[in-house]
């Protein structure tokens, strides 16, 4: 499960030749609010001239997210798969939610079974909806070499800080 946290931002933006109100989605991976925040704001800083204000910051819990080149929009996708519930050994519905990033709904559609294996045997795809997102931010780039991102943020052991200054 990835966990991110979508950022709505207003600032006034030029429409037509008169400045109006916006406000806009991104979506951050981060490990808390704050970071959320901050990691907004440092984003915004270099995207918008002038005045912008963080409006809404709201976790949001995704089963994957895919991301390949070619797609300009974000789409929300609702799967549900076939599971055998161990205890009573009867079939149960579990759906999950991915987020795909696409050129269009049939697109989406694409990418998400090609994400997800390339088999729809195993799954159906329920809904694919549209979302307001605007950019993703990454907490990582893809060239960093983080396995494990919240064992990447975590405090150093004494140990780790006494190599650290060669002790």
């Amino acid at each position: 499960m990835v966990t991110l946290y979508e950022c709505g931002v207003r600032y006034r933006k030029n429409v037509d030749g008169t400045e109006k109100p916006v406000t806009e989605l991104y979506l951050f991976d981060a490990l808390s609010y704050t970071e959320a925040e901050a990691r907004a704001i440092e984003e915004m800083q270099t995207m918008i001239s002038g005045d912008f204000q963080i409006t809404t910051i709201r976790r949001t819990k995704y089963a994957e997210l895919f991301q390949p080149e070619g797609g300009d929009r974000w789409y929300k996708v609702k799967a549900s798969f076939v599971m055998i519930d161990e205890k009573s050994g009867k079939e149960k519905r579990v759906s999950q939610t991915v987020l795909t990033l696409a050129l269009d709904l049939k697109d989406a559609y694409d990418k998400t079974v090609e994400g997800m294996g390339g088999e729809t045997d195993d799954f159906e795809i329920n809904a694919i909806n549209e979302t307001k997102i605007l950019d993703f931010f990454p907490l990582f780039e893809k060239n960093d070499d983080v396995k494990d991102r919240e064992l990447s943020r975590r405090p150093a052991t004494e140990e780790e800080l006494a190599a650290a200054q060669g002790k």
